[in-house]
């Protein structure tokens, strides 16, 4: 088996990277009178196709829930990453992006390898004094930019599997940008959900006319080695990103904690690559609307003071209503900055974030395209042996608009129109 190394999307990288992507496209109709049968029939890459195809290159492990209906492939060649999913089976919607011009490449990438995938396990922070992808006395640019191997190409061990689950687990070392040594011991558990966990989860109602893929993942970092972590020399974060494919109808929905600027600053950090343009960025009074098309480069966060532990992400074309949730300590503020330079303030970073995708310039390919929500541990001060512990769950819907509001209206507070009306006037 090829043990190609994964991938951060990481987006300072796009200039360095030329390799050509593959994009799924969607085609459907968007009445709300379709039916779920319909939707069923739409044109799309099935689970079984990415699947077969990563079969090629990487280790995959099929999980599925008791019905066999919900799917979920991961892969332990890359971290034991979720590379997809499907709500249908088989040969239902493949919902992770997967770089298969990257697999077909066969070339190891020096900085970073981006093959795709859902939900991909990661650690923190990227940049500034503490950082693990820059070595000391190295500059803050692209060329000095590496992924560390254990995020990137390093297998992880599978501890135990069953038909719904399975955990991984690995010993590694890592030595941020102070010279700090790290010995950290992680373990990753990914589990697809019933229905009666995702309704308990959500607090949702679910019934026929939807289908619906769940999984969790449990993510733990010990530091076993024989140094506590302390803030003075570096503290690590678990980082989870997911890459879903793009479409034209595509939009990100944040809610966020509304109240005074002054006390909770900014709603959003919309600067990351110069400001997200209005027509690409809607700021209500407390839900973010954000293109996910993957035609324009940009990316958006949200400090632990903003942000609600739940995002999510509409396909109005497809009709795939995504949620992500999270577990958001209360009354936590320190989480790793991750900007390219020294900081003032290396604890000050973002809880949530989202990317998307587009070309890094005049003339230039995107990376995808696809669009990434991402979310953070905060900043783990660990003494030795003591463990910090991250738990994500991604959910997908399929349905019509009026079935899929009501789930939306629980979880993001709006409903499937205000979604798809937001960018309207734009």
């Amino acid at each position: 088996m090829k043990h190609f190394g994964h991938s951060k999307l990481r987006f300072n990288l796009i200039c360095i990277i030329t390799i050509s992507v593959f994009f799924v496209g969607c085609k459907s109709k968007e009445s709300e009178n379709k039916g779920i049968e319909k939707i069923e029939k739409l044109d799309y890459i099935s689970f079984a196709n990415d699947v077969s195809f990563m079969e090629d290159y990487i280790e995959i492990i099929q999980l599925s829930d008791a019905s066999g209906k919900s799917k979920v492939a991961v892969s332990p060649t890359l971290q034991g990453r979720v590379m997809t999913s499907s709500s249908l089976n088989n040969e239902g919607r493949s919902y992770g992006w997967i770089n298969r011009a990257l697999f077909k490449f066969k070339v190891t990438q020096a900085h970073i390898n981006v093959f795709g995938g859902e939900e991909r396990f990661w650690i923190g922070p990227e940049g500034g004094q503490y950082s693990i992808f820059f070595k000391k006395g190295s500059e803050f640019t692209l060329d000095d930019w590496y992924t560390p191997n254990l995020i990137d190409l390093e297998p992880f061990n599978v501890k135990k599997t069953s038909t719904n689950a399975v955990t991984f687990s690995k010993k590694a070392t890592l030595v941020n940008y102070s010279g700090f040594k790290f010995d950290l011991g992680i373990e990753r558990e990914v589990k697809v959900l019933s229905t009666s966990e995702i309704i308990k989860d959500l607090g949702v109602e679910l019934n026929n006319q939807i289908n619906v893929v769940a999984y969790q993942t449990t993510n733990s970092l010990t530091n076993i080695g024989d140094a506590n972590w302390e803030k003075a020399t570096g503290l690590l974060s678990v980082w989870l990103l997911g890459m879903f494919n793009p479409s034209p109808q595509t939009t990100i929905v944040i809610p966020y904690i509304s109240g005074d600027k002054a006390e909770l600053g900014v709603p959003v950090n919309d600067d990351y690559f110069g400001k997200v343009p209005a027509e690409r960025l809607v700021v209500t009074e407390n839900v973010l609307y954000f293109r996910g098309d993957g035609e324009f480069r940009s990316k958006i966060g949200l400090s632990p003071k903003r942000a609600k532990n739940v995002l999510g992400a509409y396909d109005a074309l497809s009709q795939i209503l995504t949620i992500v949730k999270y577990n958001k300590p209360e009354e936590v503020t320190d989480y790793v900055n991750s900007l390219w330079e020294l900081q003032d303030a290396p604890y000050s970073g973002d809880v949530v974030n989202s990317y998307n995708d587009g070309p890094p310039g005049p003339g230039k390919k995107p990376l995808g395209p696809f669009y990434e929500l991402e979310t953070s541990s905060p900043a783990l001060k660990l003494k030795v042996g003591e463990t910090g512990t991250h738990i994500q769950m991604t959910c997908h819907f399929e349905g019509t608009p009026k079935e899929l509001t009501k789930i939306s209206e629980k979880v993001l507070g709006v409903s499937i129109s205000e979604i798809t009306n937001i960018f309207s006037a734009k």
